[in-house]
């Protein structure tokens, strides 16, 4: 836990995906408190008729560089660690790659602890059979 999925238009360089990943897996461990090597993330790059977006919804003025980012975790966290989430993962991008505060758009999906299976074919952290 978690599992990250970053969706961007096609055309980014190695360099930049890696940071992407780095970028968001530190402000987890800093927020969230993720063990290290708990890291399993996905990048998608869509071509541009495969990537839609508001350009200014809510007033914030999105641009191509955005990045739709989706991160499945345990549930419950606090209100306070989901922003302290989202202000260090916009911060860390912002440093590298360089993604401007706008085009950085996080949805967090929360999950119980049984829904995760890492491997085996076990409940990791699920409750104990009866």
């Amino acid at each position: 836990m978690p599992l990250i999925r970053i969706s961007l238009r096609a055309g980014s360089d190695p360099a930049h995906r890696t940071a992407l990943v780095e970028g968001l897996y530190a402000a987890l461990r800093q927020t969230f408190v993720v063990p290290e090597g708990d890291l399993f993330a996905v990048v998608h790059e869509h071509e541009t008729a495969n990537f839609h977006y508001g350009p200014d919804y809510l007033g914030i003025h999105r641009g191509d560089g955005l990045v739709i980012i989706q991160i499945t975790c345990n549930a419950p966290r606090t209100t306070a660690q989901k922003r302290a989430l989202y202000a260090a993962i916009t911060r860390n991008l912002g440093r590298e790659p360089g993604v401007r505060p706008a085009d950085v758009f996080i949805n967090l999906v929360e999950v119980a602890p049984e829904n995760w299976s890492f491997g085996d074919g076990l409940m990791q952290y699920g409750p104990p059979d009866s």
